[in-house]
C-alpha cells in the first residue's frame, strides 16, 4: 500500500504534496494488462488524480480526471476520493511504439497532443466543478501545470514518474504536485526552482526508497515543511452489484426489456476494475420495473 503526504512551508507560502504510488499503479497493470508505454500513462494519470483526490476537503468528495489527446492509448481515466486511493482504466491497454529521442517510454507519443484534459470534481451537494484545459505535451505532467495554471489560477509544479520493468511489472510510480499561494515571494520562489532543478526523477528517487516525506524535504528545502497530513493510498474501485443495477436501471425500462427478451444471461463489468456481474432475463425484467 502506497502513502501519500501533505506539507507546508513554515511561513505559509509554499503547499507540497507527494505519493508513492508503486503498488497502485502495480495493481493497475495487472488489471488491464498494460503494455509499458500504457502502463507509464495510465501510472502517471492515476498518480496526479491521487494528489488532486487528497487536497479535497470533504469526506464524500471525489476527483474524475480524463485525458484523451487522439493518440493510439485513446482516454485515459482516473478516479480518486477525498484519501486519495484511486481507480483508473484506460481505452486500448497495449499500446507497442518506438522509445522517444531520449531512449525512455513515449508516453506523449501514445497520450496524443490534439486533445483536452478535463477534471470534474463532486463536492457535497454543490453542482460538480468542471474544468478544461488543451493538451500542451501529452507528458500528463506539464498537462496537469497548465490546468491549474489556465483552470484554476494556481501556479503549480507537477511532477510524475513511471519506472516499468522488461517483463512489465512496475518498479516505481510517484509524484509530488508543489502550489504557490497568495504571499510567496519572488525570492522564494527563486529557491524552490533551484531546489527543483536539483532534484533527480521522482521515479528514481522513489526506486531508491526515497519516502513522500523525504521528497518534500529537498522540494521544500530551507523552508521549514511542517506536515499537515497523511494518509495511505491504494487502488481501490467502489463498484457493486447495487451500483451496476442503478446503472442498468438508468438504461431505461424500453431498453431493459429489449435487453431481456433478447438473452437468457446479461454479463455487465467494471471498466476499472474487471468485476463481472450476471443478471437473467428475469432479473433484468425486475430492474425494469424499478424504473
Amino acid at each position: 500500500m502506497g502513502r501519500i503526504v501533505r506539507y507546508i512551508s513554515e511561513n505559509g507560502g509554499i503547499v507540497c504534496c507527494a505519493v508513492d504510488t508503486t503498488d497502485m499503479v502495480s495493481k493497475a497493470e495487472q488489471i488491464h494488462q498494460t503494455s509499458a508505454t500504457v502502463t507509464a500513462a495510465l501510472g502517471r494519470m492515476m498518480t496526479a488524480t491521487s494528489m488532486m483526490g487528497y487536497m479535497l476537503k470533504g469526506e464524500h468528495d471525489n476527483v474524475t480526471t480524463r485525458i484523451n489527446g487522439n493518440g493510439p492509448v485513446g482516454s485515459i481515466i482516473a478516479v480518486a476520493d477525498s484519501t486519495g486511493n484511486t481507480k483508473g482504466y484506460v481505452t486500448n491497454p497495449i499500446v507497442e511504439i518506438p522509445l522517444n529521442q531520449y531512449g525512455k517510454l513515449d508516453v506523449s507519443g501514445a497520450v496524443g497532443k490534439e486533445g483536452f484534459l478535463n477534471v470534474i470534481k463532486e463536492m457535497g451537494e454543490a453542482k460538480p466543478y468542471t474544468g478544461v484545459s488543451p493538451i500542451v505535451s501529452g507528458e500528463i505532467a506539464e498537462d496537469f501545470t497548465y490546468y491549474f495554471a489556465k483552470s484554476e489560477q494556481i501556479p503549480t509544479v507537477c511532477a510524475l514518474g513511471v519506472l516499468v520493468n522488461t517483463d512489465l511489472t512496475v518498479i516505481s510510480a510517484g509524484g509530488y504536485l508543489i502550489q504557490l499561494l497568495p504571499g510567496a515571494t519572488d525570492e522564494e520562489i527563486d529557491k524552490l526552482e533551484d531546489n527543483i532543478n536539483n532534484m533527480e526523477p521522482i521515479s528514481a528517487m522513489i526506486e531508491k526508497g526515497m519516502t513522500p516525506d523525504e521528497i518534500i524535504k529537498l522540494a521544500l528545502k530551507g523552508f521549514n515543511p511542517q506536515l499537515l497530513d497523511e494518509s495511505k493510498v491504494e487502488f481501490k474501485c467502489d463498484c457493486s452489484r447495487a451500483r451496476i443495477e442503478k446503472a442498468l436501471i438508468s438504461l431505461g425500462k424500453e431498453a431493459l426489456l429489449k435487453m431481456a427478451d433478447e438473452q437468457e444471461d446479461t454479463q455487465v463489468e467494471c471498466h476499472f476494475c474487471n468485476r463481472k456481474e450476471h443478471f437473467t432475463s428475469h432479473q433484468i425484467r425486475e430492474l425494469a420495473k424499478r424504473k
